[in-house]
């Protein structure tokens, strides 16, 4: 992917680097972890990011090989950059037991089957639906935000074994869950491109 980087993003990364020494990462996972820094501006997220390499290099496969991204809600969507998403959620409808986020979820599934990157930023029902289906993602991104079932639907997800990139604490949301896949989308394909 040919992206030409805004001098801001360059200085951006530079002063993050200062900060914070992110060299002992892997690549996949130092691109996610500074990424979502960067749309955080938060360096605690260095230590409370959790996702796995060899998972990592399997989404980033899946995702170049043209794999659907389906998010949980539009402003995650809007946040992924050079890419069409999948969003059902105005096509959810709440129900006894059921939120309109895990409907869209739903019908996302049903939408795009298995092998698909999830990104989740905002609503911990969205995650727990997905946890719910036989979806076989080649990576979901877990990173709602809130303070009822945010920690405990990340938990879970990373209870379940599937490919994530996920966090411990109560932060998350859209810019974070939407950089987590653009870090991914930006990341070289081969050594000859820059990221």
């Amino acid at each position: 992917m040919n992206r030409v980087v805004h001098p801001i993003e360059v200085e951006s990364y530079r002063r993050l680097r200062a900060r914070l020494d992110t060299s002992h990462f892997p690549p996949l996972t130092r691109a996610v972890v500074e990424r979502v820094i960067h749309s955080a501006a938060d360096l605690e997220y260095a230590a409370d990011l959790v996702m796995d390499e060899g998972s990592l290099e399997k989404a980033h496969a899946a995702l170049h090989a043209g794999a659907p991204v389906v998010v949980d809600v539009e402003m995650v969507g809007a946040g992924i950059t050079r890419r069409e998403t999948v969003c059902r959620l105005k096509d959810g409808v709440a129900g006894p037991g059921l939120t309109r986020s895990a409907d869209g979820i739903r019908l996302a599934y049903e939408q795009v089957g298995p092998g698909a990157l999830w990104v989740i930023g905002n609503a911990p029902t969205a995650l727990e639906e997905l946890l719910t289906l036989d979806a076989d993602p080649a990576l979901v991104i877990g990173l709602p935000v809130g303070f009822v079932g945010a920690v405990e639907s990340k938990a879970a997800l990373r209870e379940s074994g599937l490919p994530a990139v996920s966090n411990v604490s109560e932060k998350g949301g859209s810019a974070v869950a939407s950089a987590a896949l653009n870090a991914l989308l930006y990341h070289p394909t081969s050594p000859e491109e820059k990221p």
